[in-house]
């Protein structure tokens, strides 16, 4: 009997121990896909950038940790998540039903719209399945606008998935594809705002239906690592506090 207990003794301090230590952590791994500015991407001399570094950054900081950031395409993201290549994602991820059934997630940080963006001198200013019929649609693999897509276009619309925004974009100045579909930050930055030929943003941001668009971006973790979500909830609460998120958000953004 008494090696029973002490058995379940033992067993109950290493799972309480385990906890603490998923709570404790001093030092974050962040996963993160890049390139896409003004999110996450690289300057010209190699530096890490972009709206979630910075606010990543800046919640380090305020946690009193150091942070580190792990590229990894996006397709394979959470399961790089769940196998503890790193401890957490922020990397413009948003929250939604389905994503919510294998990570926990803080709370939001951002919401952006997505939003079609094609040439110039496309002949219409509606996205809708008349337009769409028998046209090449672009959008990144796995993500929510991937989704979108193929559910709403795919059975009139040919859509081609890429594993980077990059790839995609090089093959619609190629005429492979005839628009594209991204979150609005990263289509204003990589398309509007660049020497690219030139592009324009086709019909309304889009932000709903919700079970496509959720609740806004937000870091994901690992389901049992709820301290950690409540530390960065805190940090994220005191920065926003303090005047820093404004900072950061003025700096990428500006006024919108």
């Amino acid at each position: 009997m008494k090696h029973i207990i002490l058995t379940t003794i033992t067993a109950a301090t290493l799972v309480i121990g385990h906890a603490q230590a998923r709570d404790s952590y001093d030092h974050i791994r962040f996963g993160v896909d890049v390139p896409y500015e003004p999110m996450e991407y690289r300057t010209p001399d190699g530096e890490l950038t972009g709206f979630d570094i910075d606010l990543g950054n800046a919640l380090c900081e305020q946690m009193e940790v150091t942070c580190e950031w792990v590229e990894q395409q996006w397709d394979g993201i959470i399961p790089g998540l769940l196998a503890r290549n790193y401890d957490a994602i922020m990397s413009s991820m948003t929250i939604n039903d389905e994503r919510r059934a294998q990570v926990l997630f803080t709370d939001s940080y951002l919401t952006v719209p997505s939003a079609w963006f094609g040439p110039v001198d496309v002949e219409f200013e509606e996205v809708n399945e008349a337009n769409l019929e028998g046209l090449t649609l672009g959008v990144q693999r796995g993500t929510l606008q991937d989704n979108y897509a193929t559910d709403f276009y795919g059975d009139i619309a040919t859509v081609r998935r890429y594993a980077s925004v990059d790839d995609m974009l090089l093959d619609m100045e190629a005429e492979r594809v005839d628009i594209v579909f991204v979150n609005y930050p990263v289509g204003k930055t990589t398309l509007l705002d660049s020497e690219r030929s030139e592009y324009r943003v086709i019909g309304d941001m889009i932000n709903e239906p919700y079970e496509y668009f959720g609740d806004g971006l937000a870091i994901a973790l690992r389901p049992r690592d709820e301290g950690l979500a409540e530390r960065f909830n805190a940090a994220l609460a005191a920065v926003k506090e303090d005047g820093t998120y404004d900072l950061i958000h003025e700096r990428y953004f500006g006024d919108e």
